[in-house]
């Protein structure tokens, strides 16, 4: 299983870790963890890359 950490772009910091499920909604990206814990931010996607399991997002 490949999870993910979900960090902001700005400044790097670490949003959620163990994420396995990302979904966007409008302007809201909801992030769920391995345990089902779920964060719901506002702002966009603006990389990932699978092989680093990384995802950054423009939060606002």
């Amino acid at each position: 299983m490949c999870l993910a950490t979900v960090y902001k772009s700005s400044d790097d910091t670490v949003i959620m870790r163990n994420v396995s499920k990302i979904e966007v909604d409008g302007e809201f990206v909801l992030i769920q963890d391995l345990f089902g814990d779920v964060t719901k931010i506002q702002g966009k996607i603006l990389m990932v890359d699978l092989g680093n399991s990384v995802v950054k997002l423009s939060c606002e």
